[in-house]
């Protein structure tokens, strides 16, 4: 009954704290005078990955259990942002634009996104087969300094992408600019931060929710981590998008997505590498190889496509059904 009432109690602080966020980081987009793309992909996204990322740090620290919700988290929170998210994306543009509306985001910043990610990924699925020690701390370090370099190219792109009407907007007042409150300096960066403190609360509650849930529905410890705890942690990039993209705001809706996929996609196997027994499973082996081709296939749509639609999105969801599948048969 408890663990109902915590996840009960969390989702209206995610949802609170994802229109805080949202309408916040639009007006830092545009006092920095930077692109879509720089805002979605790296100030966004990175400030919503922040939840996922705090689990498999402090699981990496017990031994046993804690070390394998570590690996699983690291794994689970991509397989998640490559499937389930674009599927719930695809799912809003349905609801808001009808199955044939058009999506719109800046392609040239999704397909970096997702060719960085890509080989950032594959980078880190051959981690699984190099030697501890080492070998594998040096690995780690290609896939920091990997996600630098991502970092060094987005921003690079932003005034090009600017001058091409690309620059971020804020199209409602900041939340916050009520009478007195609007006196407060760099309050657009207090509700920032206000907004990320509300997620981050209602990501950790979620989990833990869901961990007093998982013993009565006797839920191993590795689909817990894989399945469950990445939906808790996830859910702020799924809301952040999905409010973006009923504004009509695609390229920050996608980006938020993308971007927070490189961050996780190299950043978090860094971690694993690090910290975590880092060793080829049958079940870690399809986990990766699913995420890359939720991946490829929207690389793919990118690319070929004349207009993104939204069941185009709505196909991750069904990899994600294969997931499950998988993940749940006997």
């Amino acid at each position: 009954m408890i663990a109902f009432l915590i996840l009960l109690a969390a989702l209206p602080v995610i949802l609170a704290g994802a229109e805080l966020f949202t309408n916040a980081v639009e007006h830092v987009g545009a006092a920095f005078g930077v692109s879509e793309g720089v805002t979605g992909s790296l100030l966004a996204a990175v400030g919503t990955a922040l939840p996922e990322t705090a689990v498999p740090l402090l699981a990496s620290l017990h031994q046993g259990a804690g070390e394998r919700l570590a690996v699983g988290a690291v794994l689970g929170a991509p397989l998640m942002l490559s499937t389930l998210a674009f599927g719930v994306m695809g799912v809003a543009a349905w609801q808001s634009r009808g199955l044939r509306g058009a999506l719109a985001p800046e392609r040239g910043g999704v397909r970096r996104d997702l060719d960085w990610f890509l080989v950032l990924f594959v980078l880190a699925l051959g981690g699984l087969y190099v030697p501890e020690g080492s070998p594998r701390r040096v690995l780690a370090a290609i896939l920091v300094a990997g996600y630098a370099a991502y970092v060094f190219v987005t921003v690079r792109a932003s005034k090009a992408l600017v001058a091409a009407g690309h620059e971020t907007s804020a199209g409602n007042g900041l939340h916050l600019a009520r009478h007195v409150l609007r006196r407060i300096p760099g309050l657009r960066y207090v509700q920032l931060l206000l907004g990320l403190g509300f997620i981050i609360g209602g990501a950790q509650g979620f989990v833990v929710g869901i961990e007093e849930l998982a013993p009565l529905l006797h839920v191993p410890v590795l689909v817990l981590a894989l399945a469950i705890v990445p939906i808790a942690t996830e859910l702020p990039e799924k809301v952040n998008s999905v409010l973006w993209i009923r504004r009509g705001q695609d390229t920050l809706a996608f980006g938020n997505i993308t971007g927070a996929l490189v961050f996780q996609g190299s950043l978090l196997p860094a971690l694993g590498m690090t910290l975590t027994p880092w060793r080829p499973t049958p079940l870690l082996l399809t986990t990766m190889l699913i995420t890359i081709a939720g991946v490829v296939i929207l690389r793919l749509r990118i690319t070929q496509a004349s207009a993104l639609r939204p069941y185009h999105m709505m196909a991750g969801g069904l990899l994600y059904a294969v997931f499950l599948g998988y993940l749940l048969a006997p």
